[in-house]
């Protein structure tokens, strides 16, 4: 008797390639299901609460279970996956303005020294949402004070300011929570560049601090973190917190002192900014629903920039 061995072996594979999908898709709706009934973990303070309760009875948190999302939410991580968000975030970017940059014939191995090795073109970063005096006061361009920060020069760029959050992020989020951390980077990132692009549009330049016309990284949500940590040893009277974000804030303004194309302008906003952010948000109180309100209308606002920056630049691309 003969068996036709390639039709029984592909039916072998539809059914396993069906059972790992099942079990997949399976696994997808139970990690995301919303939970209606029973009991949670409140999202501040690590209480047992009712899914449905209107408040914490230990820290006070208004809408402690989230409306039913707090275990999804508590399984991202106290960051609430904002800091994988950044890597990831920051890391397509790059490669996307790399790759276009390669794409439309230009150079991307920068002017032979390693800090501008891997660097996409001015008007590919321009697109995506490049800031500076140039952007913000030269073309009208304010929005891209909140997308510069996803943005990088070159290779080591990146790779040093992701070191940064992959440190930092984790920490802030255990002291504030993860929303107020995105609130803390996001609007301590808009401040730098804001500061950046004021100082760079001045036709007189501040020594040691200056100010661009073209500026973009991290950078300046880091120092923003940086500014929270220092608050927080300040508030909570942490000498070991206030001590590490005092260190790690003269190591970043020594590096900008000696490394050429540092925007210390950006450190210093973002610096500032993030400190006088952490002082409205308060440590020491718990996190509040609106809290994570804000965070996301501040991701939303930073997507809808970018797409604009991208519309907007797309026909001088083909000209």
């Amino acid at each position: 008797m003969l068996i036709d061995l390639s039709t029984h072996s592909i039916s072998n594979q539809h059914s396993t390639i069906s059972i790992f999908s099942d079990r997949h898709c399976y696994m997808l709706r139970s990690m995301f299901k919303r939970q209606t009934t029973g009991s949670v973990v409140c999202a501040s303070c690590g209480s047992l609460v009712g899914v449905n309760d209107e408040q914490c009875y230990t820290c006070g948190r208004r809408n402690p279970g989230l409306w039913g999302y707090a275990g999804v939410l508590r399984r991202l991580g106290n960051d609430f996956g904002f800091v994988p968000l950044v890597i990831y975030g920051c890391a397509v970017l790059y490669m996307l303005t790399i790759v276009l940059t390669m794409v439309l014939g230009g150079n991307v191995m920068g002017r032979g020294d390693p800090f501008s090795l891997l660097a996409p073109g001015d008007l590919i970063a321009f697109m995506f949402g490049m800031s500076g005096a140039d952007a913000v006061f030269g073309l009208g361009r304010w929005w891209t004070i909140l997308t510069a920060g996803w943005l990088h020069g070159s290779a080591l760029h990146i790779v040093f300011n992701l070191m940064w959050v992959r440190d930092l992020g984790p920490v802030v989020a255990d002291l504030y929570g993860g929303a107020r951390l995105a609130i803390i980077y996001m609007v301590s990132s808009a401040c730098g560049f804001l500061l950046s692009s004021l100082l760079g549009y001045m036709p007189v330049s501040i020594p040691l601090i200056g100010g661009a016309s073209r500026t973009l990284g991290a950078s300046a949500g880091i120092c923003g973190l940086l500014g929270a940590l220092l608050h927080y040893g300040n508030r909570g009277g942490s000498r070991m917190i206030r001590s590490h974000a005092i260190s790690c804030a003269v190591t970043v303004f020594l590096s900008g002192l000696i490394m050429a194309r540092v925007d210390n302008s950006a450190h210093l906003g973002g610096f500032v900014g993030g400190y006088f952010v952490s002082v409205l948000l308060d440590p020491l109180k718990p996190e509040r629903v609106n809290h994570m309100v804000i965070a996301l209308v501040l991701l939303l606002a930073t997507g809808v920039a970018m797409v604009a920056c991208i519309v907007s630049t797309v026909p001088f691309l083909f000209r």
